[in-house]
């Protein structure tokens, strides 16, 4: 009996990519960023997911795939820009670092506000008018180069300045130093606005349901705002949870609009031990949906603890909602990516 001999598979030949004058592999499905991770270049990322825009760079010779530029404008995309995290190239790629001057505008801070132990309201002011929709989310740079994105709680044609709700997190560089450090008067980086979380009128009388936790209420609040400042008849109905009831900031805010508005309805919620009277016990979305369990014809917005965002997705399309009609804003807390999962005192207070 002859035994045929194999031959090892075939290594398949890096595509290569020259950044700032220096040549690297890009191994075959490997993206820009990982391959310049890999040789260990600096470079400014965070989601990885082509969502927050920070990984920017521009292409100055060579093909860009058409996925590295998904859901980029046009100004950008005309001009060579795409998101490093998502462009796997199948061709020699010369890239560069995106300019400033077209990408990032500066705001200058203008109130911080400690509205929990954890949690701080910001506004700023941007240098130029920023033409956003509530809800979006705005990317801040500090003089380092450090980048994260924050989501808007402001509504443009009610708000003079952008409302951003940046919680303090365990060894989280930006937000400790936002919370810790910036005051009125000093100036930020600021690009955006970015994303599609936001309201779209049209559907006046459609009932609305807003899951968020920790500071997803930002967007959530935009959201509602927008939407009854438009008119809309719609049962609105807001469900924000927290671990603690201090994580329920800016609960009289929130209870203030329910009053003014009666097609308004917020339901605080904690899933710690300790619930206080007016608040229901568990999480945000399994409160939402015991509450809600035919949302058929329904606009779901789910915002928060990426585990809640993913679970409250799949569980309102399975209760009835039509794809379309369910948006969806996972904060991804970047600093604890790598790091074990904290005890419970140190959880993101959003579950």
């Amino acid at each position: 009996m002859t035994l045929l001999k194999t031959r090892p598979p075939a290594e398949t030949a890096a595509t290569e990519i020259t950044y700032e004058n220096t040549a690297y592999p890009c191994g075959d499905g490997e993206t820009v960023l990982e391959a310049l991770l890999k040789a260990k270049v600096d470079i400014p990322y965070s989601c990885e997911k082509g969502t927050c825009l920070t990984c920017l760079l521009k292409a100055e010779d060579g093909p860009v795939p058409k996925e590295a530029q998904r859901n980029l404008k046009p100004t950008l995309t005309e001009q060579g820009y795409f998101l490093a995290c998502q462009c796997r190239p199948t061709a020699p790629l010369k890239i560069a670092p995106a300019a400033d001057a077209v990408i990032y505008g500066r705001a200058t801070v203008k109130r911080v506000d400690k509205v929990a132990p954890t949690v701080c309201r910001v506004t700023l002011r941007p240098s130029t008018p920023l033409y956003y929709r509530a809800g979006q989310f705005i990317n801040i740079r500090r003089a380092d180069g450090l980048v994260r994105s924050y989501s808007l709680a402001s509504v443009p044609r009610l708000d003079s300045d952008l409302e951003i709700h940046v919680k303090r997190m365990p060894r989280g560089q930006m937000s400790n130093w936002i919370y810790d450090e910036i005051n009125p008067g000093d100036e930020l980086d600021l690009q955006g606005p970015n994303g599609d979380f936001f309201y779209v009128p049209g559907q006046a009388g459609q009932t609305m349901l807003l899951i968020g936790t920790g500071t997803g209420l930002a967007p959530l609040l935009g959201v509602a705002r927008d939407a009854l400042e438009a008119g809309h008849t719609g049962e609105i109905h807001l469900y924000h949870g927290s671990r603690e009831a201090d994580g329920l900031y800016m609960a009289a805010d929130v209870g203030a609009i329910a009053k003014t508005y009666v097609n308004f309805h917020y339901v605080p919620c904690v899933s710690g031990p300790d619930v206080p009277g007016g608040c229901r016990e568990g999480r945000a979305d399994i409160a939402a949906f015991a509450d809600h369990s035919n949302l058929k014809g329904y606009r779901v917005f789910a915002c928060g603890y990426p585990a809640m965002v993913e679970a409250a997705k799949k569980q309102a399309f399975l209760s009835g909602a039509i794809l379309p009609d369910i948006l969806a804003d996972a904060f991804d807390f970047k600093d604890l990516r790598d790091e074990p999962r904290p005890d419970s005192e140190d959880k993101p207070d959003v579950w």
